[in-house]
């Protein structure tokens, strides 16, 4: 057994469980059940039943239990956002942020936001962290500080080049209050705009509305980042034109001029100097192209920050879960730079005691949203849920020669369950044969998504 599961690249224990789990009755089910989560590692166990009754006459007409599922259970997607627990759900979770990203930028009638916004301003905003010291990195001349020229994996980047001059506390101080920073800017950018077009706040939210969905990003050096879309629509938002002076140009001076205002004040408590946090000096603001008429294309900017909506700090080298103690760190792998970022909130945590800093200390002090919207931007990532649940809602009224129409049947029917948690995840040998459905349906998905490119290609060649 031992040669068979190296040559599957798993260990004798991982082996004889999926052997068990493959030659078990109910095998056929309990991979119906994984593929539905789509591939879920880290699946949600449920038990329980449902029973639907005619609410005229009380009869029932279909019922459910967990006792005939595999284990007795039935596996629900966990839902996480972040690739480094379950990528499947991630996967989703990136495809749903696409759609509302993409959504206020182009319009979407199915989604509630009108195609018009694409002629409004829109711009994709870049604000980050100043610097809290040299670190090694890759610039256009092609030699770092240090001297060397860094391999785009090479591990030193964003590691500092004088670790003991560098500003650890302010560095994860700055993540912690990041949120409130962003906070500030949108009101100083509402402000700075409506001083640009000489009207009050007041005044111009009778002619013209800011809405915005970003995201945050963590950078090699452990400091988070913002990226958003900013738009300008008229006084009744998406659907409504923007006034005649609400250019590109505007938001652009208006979005420097509100980063670069904005501080937020840390008082001075024990033996810390108070400290005000800043926006860095490098802010990007680029124009989103419509049509593809500039070179940051619609679909680009969507793509990107989806991409991003699914990771967290573990680009740093950091864990994805909170730390109980400090000796912890001894048993993880921590590139030293991050290590010490990492210890930066426990021996501030005192100190700021509101501000939760090790709680968040995984996230090198960040305890902040990674992805928020403006009311009006666009759809929400529930609205996008429901539309999913729905129509999984309709697939199996239909198998259960039920009616369709989800709205008729809340008054005709009746629907009692009791459901109750049962754990979750999976044994090693279910996560190995979970992982190989998972693999199964990216490759499906990446085939569909080629053959719909191709076939986009070929009516463009017709």
């Amino acid at each position: 057994m031992a040669g068979v599961a190296a040559s599957l690249g798993t260990d004798p224990i991982t082996l004889a469980d999926m052997l068990r789990v493959a030659n078990s009755p109910g095998f056929d089910r309990w991979q119906e059940q994984v593929r539905r989560t789509g591939g879920c590692a880290h699946p949600i166990r449920l038990q329980g039943q449902t029973v639907t009754r005619d609410a005229k006459s009380g009869d029932v007409l279909y019922s459910y239990s967990t006792e005939a599922e595999p284990g007795g259970m039935l596996r629900v997607a966990c839902g996480n956002r972040r690739a480094s627990r379950c990528p499947s759900c991630a996967w989703t979770y990136a495809g749903d942020t696409y759609h509302l990203i993409r959504a206020g930028i182009t319009g979407d009638a199915n989604k509630g936001v009108s195609p018009v916004v694409r002629d409004h301003p829109r711009v994709f905003a870049t604000l980050a962290a100043p610097s809290f010291g040299p670190v090694h990195n890759r610039p256009d001349s092609g030699r770092c500080r240090c001297g060397s020229s860094h391999a785009e994996d090479d591990p030193a980047l964003g590691t500092a080049l004088a670790p003991d001059r560098y500003d650890y506390a302010g560095a994860v101080l700055w993540n912690n209050f990041a949120g409130d920073l962003w906070r500030r800017f949108t009101i100083y950018l509402r402000r700075e705009i409506a001083a640009r077009a000489g009207l009050t706040q007041m005044d111009m939210k009778e002619v013209c509305r800011v809405s915005f969905g970003k995201v945050a990003e963590f950078q090699k050096r452990g400091a988070v980042h913002f990226h958003a879309v900013v738009r300008l629509d008229g006084p009744d938002g998406p659907d409504s034109p923007p006034p005649a002076w609400a250019t590109v140009a505007l938001v652009d001076n208006a979005i420097r001029a509100a980063a670069a205002r904005v501080s937020v004040r840390v008082p001075e408590t024990g033996d810390l100097s108070e400290r005000v946090l800043r926006w860095g000096s490098q802010v990007d603001v680029q124009p989103i192209g419509a049509l593809g008429h500039e070179e940051l294309t619609e679909q680009a900017v969507a793509s990107y920050v989806a991409k991003y909506a699914t990771k967290a700090a573990e680009t740093t080298g950091t864990v994805d879960h909170r730390i109980g103690e400090l000796s912890e760190l001894d048993k993880l792998p921590l590139p030293t730079h991050t290590r010490r970022l990492i210890e930066a909130c426990w021996d501030l945590d005192d100190a700021y005691p509101d501000r939760l800093l090790w709680k968040w200390a995984h996230m090198l002090g960040f305890r902040g949203h990674f992805s928020t919207k403006s009311r009006r931007y666009s759809t929400t990532l529930g609205a996008l849920r429901q539309v999913r649940a729905d129509y999984r809602a309709r697939q199996e009224r239909r198998e259960r020669g039920l009616s369709e129409d989800l709205d008729d049947s809340e008054g005709s029917t009746l629907v009692l369950a009791h459901w109750t948690y049962a754990g979750q995840g999976h044994t090693p040998g279910e996560s190995w044969l979970a992982e190989s459905i998972a693999k199964d349906i990216r490759l499906n998905r990446e085939t569909a998504r080629e053959a719909l490119a191709d076939l986009d290609d070929w009516e463009v060649c017709a």
